[in-house]
């Protein structure tokens, strides 16, 4: 279960472990922002929730940290441009990201092991 977040509280994410895709899969929530479409040229400023489905437990979130993160939409693994590119600016997404569009080598410093898959709740903020 993915929820998207709220402007006054963060998104959930439970999945039953382990939780595996074969392909990365998008899902917008509703309703759709009116910003915007996100190029993957653009700086976006995103907030996020990100849950390893191997193990169900979060190993990133900007909602942790108290502040939105910014960085090139083409700069991150693909399946968070996946999920980003062609968005609107408002919206919320989520997305189960597989692992050939993950950390294919994994992260350990993130707990990821090569082979998981991601799922990521983010919602968009910005897009220059």
């Amino acid at each position: 279960m993915v929820t998207g977040p709220t402007d006054s509280s963060a998104p959930l994410i439970k999945v039953e472990q382990p939780f595996a895709v074969d392909e990365t899969h998008v899902q917008r929530f509703n309703p759709e922002g009116d910003g915007a479409v996100v190029a993957e040229d653009n700086t976006v400023t995103v907030c996020y929730l990100g849950v390893n489905g191997r193990t169900g437990e979060r190993f990133d979130s900007s909602f942790d940290r108290g502040k939105p993160a910014s960085f090139a939409a083409n700069g991150v693994i693909a399946g968070f441009q996946k999920a980003l590119v062609g968005q609107k600016v408002g919206s919320s997404v989520g997305v189960a990201i597989a692992p050939q569009d993950g950390y294919t080598t994994g992260n350990p410093d993130a707990g990821i092991q090569p082979g998981d898959t991601l799922i990521f709740s983010i919602k968009i903020l910005a897009a220059k």
